[in-house]
């Protein structure tokens, strides 16, 4: 089992920034990625970036590279996202979520078996 908490949601202009962070507690040792996914209303939940929590390789969406960054932080057990350049259609409820599948696809929803409660993050135009 592994619980994971999402902070660093909010509202922000059209060009800003924000830093999303995900903790992860619990089975730990067993995590192959971490990832972000988001939904906006009405529509499919989407893979944004992810991380390889051995090799540390990353992945993105294309909307995302670029001015998205996946990091994560060893000794607290947490990846962050960092966003900027920020626009109107990045709108949406963030999710950070756990895959222990080893060779599973970053981006698949599918691959991952624990996600987070979502943080909201509103960019205004």
């Amino acid at each position: 089992q592994v619980v994971l908490v999402e902070s660093g949601g909010g509202l922000v202009q059209a060009g800003g920034s924000l830093t999303l962070s995900c903790a992860a507690s619990g089975r730990t040792f067993n995590i192959n990625y971490m990832g972000w996914f988001r939904q906006a209303p009405g529509k499919e939940r989407e893979f944004v970036a992810a991380i390889n929590w051995i090799s540390r390789s990353t992945y993105y969406a294309d909307s995302a590279k670029g001015r998205f960054a996946i990091s994560r932080d060893n000794a607290k057990n947490t990846v962050l996202l960092r966003m900027s350049s920020l626009k109107p259609e990045d709108t949406a409820v963030y999710y950070c979520a756990v895959s222990m599948v080893a060779g599973g696809i970053a981006s698949n929803v599918n691959t991952y078996a624990y996600w987070g409660q979502g943080t909201q993050v509103t960019v205004s135009s």
